[in-house]
């Protein structure tokens, strides 16, 4: 009886509680330490006094987020502030903790961290996105409060190309375990075969022994399935030294698994268990999968022995309004959405991101493409009037790199290497763009294939011949920790890289905006396999991978709009994604999804034609029916069917035609007439399989709720209500840009208002902002107890709208 009730338990534990009680290091008792910090933008190098500019906060927290916008500041992290803030929490440690060894674990800091407890430095953390953890226990006071101090210096603001955010901005645990345990990411299971009939997934178990004696253990290792079967189990005895960690390995032989895909990701869990003298002194448990990868230069690329054109995008880790602190609940809508649309992998664009974004790959079914830099040992431009406009700066990451670079790729392979969803470890990301910082003669020539910048090659410039040195002493790190996947990086300037040793260190090469040299290159070196890391997203680039056999697939720039990178004042960011800020499909992802996805689908949006009936139609077509009468409207229709009529008013007003493999685009050029204009996609037997109509909108009325959280996690469970402008008819009013107020009453707070608009500057925190297309997004968070959140929307000359959210 107590095995079944255990098996329960485990059962409840893996499967229904939140991913975060999961989460790494993967060890002891984990605490999380979220409520009850305080925080305070100081310069100090030491902790500020009991000053009045203490404020309470939670964590995750990204202050940047909530700074002022101002086109004094840099373009390339979201015209945002940086600064120096310190943290602080008290910890209150019981007597009963005395032999216990006590850790604090920070999923990511942004950047240049230092952590101290009672005053006593722990250690310094310069890369804001890998994971760390400190062993508290020599400096704490038993039966009293401790302080717990973070100093996060982001004085250099401009130091990245992409918004990052500021401050503790990921989850931070409190770690409880005996002094024996398994070790700071101890477990590493990954699939060594895995066929229909038969898998065998490896296990390694590293423990560590802070005692003066040896420590004889039993370790066990069991495989449960979704159901709650143990499919595989292990038993090995041994001994770690006194003072040292000690490593076990073992094999787990799984009959008729069930394989893990994009289309059934399946997952197991792993139990790991420590046993001395009998007792229970350590377990954790694994999400794990049973999967294969094989890569090819021919073929492409294969999971479980299936041949397949990675469908994939660029994501950054920010959400608009929410800056870096981005709730799991958020990143599930926004990879549901890529998922709709046909996508069926994600490149970390260019840094490990947090855990709750693998944990869903995992469980969601996206292959991930995880990737440590975007600069080495010199740093790139980093403009500051706009994208590739004016003088840039050069701060970065560089400075550091030497001394931890290894360390850090280390930190981030050890610490994702479990989740099956990873397919291959990125080193770099444009390292080698061309005199951004390395130079090579190379550039002066090559029959136009250099990708030439800033007048050819530059002889004072950084030797590009380093970057095959670097290169290899990288890969290298990453095969120490994980040999079942391959290493790759995305090369910017391929006729430069080359002529150097870098692609030669890859497993895989990425390809970033070089499909001219798909042919060139694959005939030069037939044995490197080549995919597109970085694409843009027209019809040329696509079909540059779907037509060629050894091109397995493409990343495209990007997949979600983000903040950064931005062009000249007003802008917040980079607008190329198929999602918005706020994780809604924009046009242009309604195209990809008629170029990727299998489920019969139609789109149509306008645009004035003003002049250029001759242009190739847009992709960036607004679903909009308001013009004036007369006016020559283009109407393009994106769709996977093979055929498409347009019809006005039930009347035909565009004649059958034929899919256009050029453009991907099906158009006709009308007169505008109001009422409601559909499309209606054919197959090649003119059987309807899809359609899609636009109506002409009225005056705005009213606000109306297209989606809300009927009930929410009480504990820091976050709401997306999103909002639509309709006329008197209910109809969606896209034209309208009315200002619209959130009350909210009720245990929960408001995080922010995303209207997805690139150019509107305004603060997107406080509870007032402008709709634009006529949308709006609410994030509402609940703030610790059980109760009915009331919200009410209001906006000047419209009928207001009200919800009520459970928080329990």
């Amino acid at each position: 009886m107590r095995t079944k009730i255990n098996m329960l338990l485990l059962l409840f534990l893996t499967f229904f509680l939140p991913a975060t009680l999961l989460a790494d290091p993967m060890f002891g008792k984990k605490e999380l330490l979220t409520n009850n910090w305080e925080f305070i933008l100081d310069e100090a190098t030491v902790l500020p006094g009991e000053t009045a500019g203490w404020v309470n906060i939670d964590i995750p927290h990204d202050w940047s987020v909530k700074g002022r916008l101002s086109p004094n500041l840099a373009s390339c992290t979201g015209y945002l502030p940086g600064g120096i803030g310190w943290y602080k929490k008290n910890l209150r440690i019981n007597d009963d903790l005395k032999g216990k060894k006590v850790y604090v674990y920070f999923e990511g800091v942004y950047n240049r961290s230092e952590v101290y407890i009672n005053g006593y430095l722990l250690g310094k953390r310069s890369n804001g996105y890998i994971s760390f953890m400190y062993d508290l226990t020599p400096y704490l006071k038993y039966g009293a409060d401790n302080v717990l101090a973070v100093r996060v210096d982001h004085s250099r603001y401009a130091d990245s190309r992409w918004y990052t955010g500021s401050g503790i901005y990921r989850n931070v645990y409190l770690i409880e375990a005996n002094p024996v345990h398994i070790a700071q990411w101890g477990v590493y299971a990954y699939p060594q075969s895995a066929k229909n009939k038969q898998a065998v997934l490896q296990v390694e178990v590293e423990v560590s022994n802070d005692t003066e004696s040896n420590a004889p253990l039993t370790v066990c290792n069991e495989l449960i399935s979704s159901e709650g079967k143990v499919v595989a189990k292990s038993i090995q005895k041994t001994i770690v030294p006194a003072s040292r960690n000690g490593k076990i390995q073992t094999s787990l032989k799984v009959r008729n698994p069930k394989l893990w895909s994009i289309d059934t990701p399946n997952l197991y869990q792993l139990k790991t268990t420590l046993l001395k003298d009998g007792q229970v002194i350590d377990e954790t448990i694994t999400k794990t999968g049973l999967r294969s990868f094989t890569f090819h230069p021919d073929k492409g690329f294969a999971l479980n022995g299936e041949w397949m054109k990675v469908k994939g995008v660029c994501i950054h880790h920010d959400a608009g309004v929410l800056g870096a602190a981005v709730p799991h609940d958020i990143w599930e809508k926004r990879l549901l959405k890529l998922k709709e649309i046909g996508c069926n992998a994600v490149r970390t664009s260019h840094n490990p991101q947090a855990p709750d974004l693998y944990d869903l790959c995992d469980e969601l079914g996206l292959l991930v493409l995880n990737e440590a830099y975007d600069e080495w040992e010199f740093p790139k431009r980093k403009w500051v009037e706009g994208w590739n406009v004016g003088t840039p700066l050069f701060q970065g990451s560089y400075d550091f790199f030497e001394e931890w670079g290894e360390r850090d790729l280390a930190d981030m392979v050890r610490r994702d290497r479990n989740h099956v969803s990873v397919f291959a470890w990125s080193i770099g990301n444009e390292v080698d763009y061309p005199n951004d910082p390395y130079s090579h003669p190379i550039l002066d020539g090559d029959g136009g294939f250099t990708q030439a910048m800033y007048g050819g090659y530059q002889k004072d410039a950084p030797d590009a011949m380093r970057l095959g040195v670097i290169a290899k002493k990288l890969a290298r790190v990453v095969k120490t920790y994980d040999k079942s996947r391959p290493v790759t990086g995305g090369l910017a300037g391929v006729a430069m890289s080359n002529e150097t040793e870098y692609p030669g260190a890859l497993d895989i090469a990425g390809y970033n905006y070089t499909e001219n040299r798909y042919e060139s290159d694959h005939r030069k070196y037939p044995g490197r396999v080549i995919y597109g890391s970085e694409n843009r997203h027209d019809m040329r680039a696509w079909k540059a991978v779907r037509d060629k056999e050894h091109i397995f697939g493409q990343f495209l720039w990007t997949g979600i709009d983000y903040l950064g990178e931005s062009g000249r004042w007003p802008s917040r960011g980079f607008y190329s994604g198929l999602l918005d800020f706020g994780g809604d499909i924009k046009p242009r992802g309604y195209f990809r999804q008629s170029l990727w996805s299998d489920r019969p689908m139609a789109y149509i949006g306008t645009y004035p034609l003003r002049g250029r009936g001759d242009a190739a139609p847009s992709m960036d077509a607004w679903p909009i029916w308001n013009y004036e009468d007369g006016q020559m409207i283009r109407v393009v229709c994106y769709t996977n069917a093979a055929k498409a009529r347009l019809e006005l008013n039930g009347k035909v007003v565009g004649d059958t035609k034929e899919y256009d493999d050029r453009t991907g685009i099906i158009y006709w050029d009308i007169p505008y007439q109001s009422g409601e204009l559909e499309v209606v996609a054919l197959n090649t037997g003119l059987a309807e399989i899809a359609r899609h109509a636009l109506q002409t909108s009225k005056r705005p009325c009213a606000i109306e709720i297209v989606s809300v959280n009927k009930e929410i996690n009480k504990d820091k469970g976050v709401a997306q209500v999103a909002l639509q402008v309709v006329d008197e008819d209910g109809v969606p009013v896209r034209i309208s840009d009315n200002e619209v107020t959130c009350q909210i009453d009720g245990p929960a707070k408001l995080l922010g208002l995303e209207a997805n608009n690139n150019s509107d500057m305004g603060d997107y925190t406080d509870n007032i902002q402008r709709v634009f297309h006529g949308r709006l997004l609410a994030y509402v968070q609940a703030t610790g107890s059980e109760g009915i959140i009331h919200l009410k929307f209001t906006s000047p000359w419209l009928k207001e709208v009200q919800a009520s959210i459970l928080a329990k």
